[in-house]
């Protein structure tokens, strides 16, 4: 009994002082979410009013909403290999895919992506089929 007693306190003061492993440090990453500005798809208007700064290993909530002027996609393939997709929720559905390339909208509603980025680079969403600055969104991930 007293050496079952020894083992149990020796493996908790092992424990104890053990340096936290990045699991650890991750633990509750999802409860703190950054809220970013929605993109607005809308026809003729610009996407978005400014570069999104943002940083890899933290969690954001971003809007996209159409105004169902046209049927509007945002391609990203690139943005989307690069960070990790929490869930896309769609009229109160939520999705939670192992990937994305793009999302297209056919009428007025709104998505939000909830993701951490995991890799510090630049990398855009954009409308297919156009070369106007402004009918793109660029995301800086810092490291």
């Amino acid at each position: 009994m007293m050496t079952v007693f020894r083992v149990s306190v020796l493996a908790a003061a092992l424990f104890l002082m053990m340096p936290p492993s990045p699991t650890w440090a991750q633990a509750g990453l999802l409860g703190r979410v950054t809220r970013l500005a929605p993109i607005e798809l809308a026809a003729g208007k610009p996407l978005a009013e400014a570069p999104y700064e943002i940083e890899a290993g933290k969690y954001y909530r971003l809007p996209i909403r159409a105004d169902g002027s046209q049927e509007l996609q945002l391609v990203g393939p690139e943005f989307f290999r690069n960070v990790w997709i929490n869930e896309v929720v769609i009229n109160k559905i939520e999705v939670r895919p192992l990937g994305l390339d793009s999302i297209e909208f056919d009428a007025e509603g709104e998505a939000t992506i909830t993701f951490v980025p995991i890799r510090p680079g630049t990398f855009e969403l954009r409308t297919p089929g156009t070369t106007g600055e402004s009918q793109r969104v660029i995301f800086n991930v810092k490291g």
